[in-house]
Formats: structure tokens, C-alpha cells, sequence
């Protein structure tokens, strides 16, 4: 059965005139007739009763004209849901993050997609760097918020908002009053680390920032989440140097301090394998590059 004649028999039995209902489809009598009598020999079925006077549905026809309606109007949302999909409008996303980024961008980045795509849903996942490359090259995620400055040559990435390193210290610290402070007076302290493992542009950077105030740390805890080492902190076991956006978790007992002298910057940023790219993931990183130029 073609989809136009039924189509043509929706409008033939709204108007009940051969004139009009061809007028309308911008067709001529000729065809409008030839599609009829050919769904009613389909059917095997009289759809309308026709004299040179007036049209009229017969039972059949009015019982037909109900479902046509409904396969009309079906059809019209399959088309609609392809487009939406095609353009990256609907379905479904699991996107990594390491604990410490819901600090950052990722949440303006997810509600601002959930206001322009309500309908693709966003499922975020708490994984630790390497975890999430590892996904990302076996095409277990669609994309990653990492703590990295670089990442596999296989994957693509969208830099983060710069945020600069500074030191944590219990709150009864006696120097957690102060506005800023040099490393080296730190050097007899014991430092919680980020455990290189999980994250090694984490705990290299921190090291070079160690490396270049002229000290060795004493290592006391590694921790495998930003957030664990600033709780680990605020119960009395040791000092950290901690990524700026972490001071928004507000976790009590603890202080945050700055740096004196060079800022050392902590990288995140977005990343995706370009050979697992379906159109929501597309619109997605559109999202996030629009809310990051905004920032």
C-alpha cells in the first residue's frame, strides 16, 4: 500500500469533494481517482460512494479514514525522531569524570546539554584518569573529564578552564591564617600525595612543584581522589597541594592557601575517542565549548 494514497484518500474524505481535495494536494482529479480505486481494489472494499453530485463515506471508509489518520500521523513522528537523532537530539551518553571535576565545569557543561537536549540522557560516571582513556580506547564511554595535560594520540580533547595548584592545610595549622605561603616553609611537613598510578599528570605536576621550591616532600599517604586527600587533611594527616577548585567542596577543618611565587597550573580537560563520535556525542562537545567560551 503507498503511503500517498493513503495521504490522498485522508483528504479526499475530509473535503468529500474530488475539486477541492485535489486543489489541496496540488494534484489533478485524474490521479486522486486512479489512487482511490486502487486502495479500494486492495482493500476489496468500497471506501466512498461518488455520483456527479456528492461524495460520501461509506462505513468502511469512515473505519479506514481513523487508522489512516493514525498511520499518517505515526509516520510523521518516525521522521520526526530520525531527524532529532540524525542531528544528535536523542539517546544516551556515559561520560567518565574523576571526582574532583563536579568542582569544575561539568555540571554547567551537563545542565546546559540537558536544557538543549532534553532528550539524550547524560549518565556520568566517577572513574580515575586512566580508567577513562582505557574506556574511551576500548569504546566503553563516549567521553572522559580527566585530570591530564595530555592524552593517547588516538583521542581527541577540549581544554578546561586553567585552575592553579595551592596548598591545603588543617584548619588548625599555625600557618593556615595566612594569605599566602612559600613552599620551602613547608619542608618539615608531611604531604598527602595523589597516587601516581591513578593519575600521573597529577602527582608529576605536584612534583615539579616541589622540584622547583628545592625540596623533597615527605610522602605520608598516597590517595587515589583529590577529594579523599583534602578529607585526609582536615583529619589531621598532613599538608597537600590541591587543585583551586577544590576549596568550592567546602569539607570543614581545613584551610586553603596560596602559593607564593610561580602559579603552577592543574589541567583537565574533555576528552573522546573521534572513532566512537555519534552525533550526541557531537552536540555535546558543541555544548561544552559553548559554556567554556562563556566562562
Amino acid at each position: 500500500m503507498k503511503l500517498h494514497f493513503l495521504r490522498y484518500f485522508v483528504v479526499l474524505a475530509e473535503e468529500l469533494h474530488f475539486g477541492r481535495a485535489a486543489g489541496k494536494l496540488a494534484i489533478t482529479q485524474p490521479p486522486l481517482s486512479s489512487a482511490i480505486k486502487s486502495l479500494e481494489e486492495e482493500l476489496e472494499v468500497k471506501l466512498l460512494i461518488r455520483d456527479s453530485k456528492h461524495v460520501e463515506l461509506t462505513q468502511a471508509g469512515e473505519a479506514f479514514l481513523e487508522e489512516a489518520r493514525q498511520v499518517l500521523e505515526q509516520v510523521a513522528r518516525a521522521s520526526s525522531v530520525a531527524r532529532i537523532v540524525g542531528r544528535g537530539m536523542r539517546g544516551r551518553l556515559e561520560i567518565g569524570m574523576t571526582g574532583s571535576q563536579v568542582y569544575r565545569e561539568v555540571p554547567a557543561i551537563v545542565r546546559q546539554f540537558n536544557v538543549q537536549t532534553p532528550d539524550v540522557d547524560v549518565v556520568l560516571k566517577e572513574m580515575s584518569s586512566a580508567e577513562q582513556v582505557n574506556e574511551l580506547l576500548r569504546g566503553q564511554i563516549h567521553a572522559g573529564f580527566v585530570n591530564a595535560s595530555t592524552v593517547a594520540p588516538q583521542l581527541a580533547f577540549l581544554p578546561l578552564e586553567e585552575d592553579a595548584f595551592l596548598l591545603c592545610l588543617p584548619e588548625d595549622h599555625p600557618q593556615a591564617q595566612c594569605e599566602s605561603i612559600e613552599l620551602k616553609q613547608l619542608a618539615h611537613e608531611r604531604f598527602v600525595m595523589f597516587s601516581r598510578d591513578v593519575a600521573p599528570a597529577n602527582y608529576d605536576n605536584v612534583i615539579a612543584i616541589f622540584s622547583r621550591a628545592g625540596i623533597h616532600p615527605k610522602l605520608a599517604h598516597a590517595a587515589r581522589q583529590w577529594l579523599t586527600i583534602v578529607a585526609m587533611v582536615a583529619n589531621g594527616l598532613g599538608v597537600s597541594v590541591v587543585p583551586r577548585s577544590l576549596a568550592r567542596s567546602r569539607v570543614h577543618g581545613v584551610r586553603f592557601v596560596e602559593i607564593s611565587g610561580e602559579q603552577v597550573l592543574a589541567p583537565a580537560m574533555l576528552i573522546w575517542n573521534p572513532a566512537y563520535c555519534p552525533p550526541t556525542l557531537r552536540s555535546f562537545i558543541e555544548c561544552a565549548q559553548s559554556v567554556l567560551q562563556r566562562s
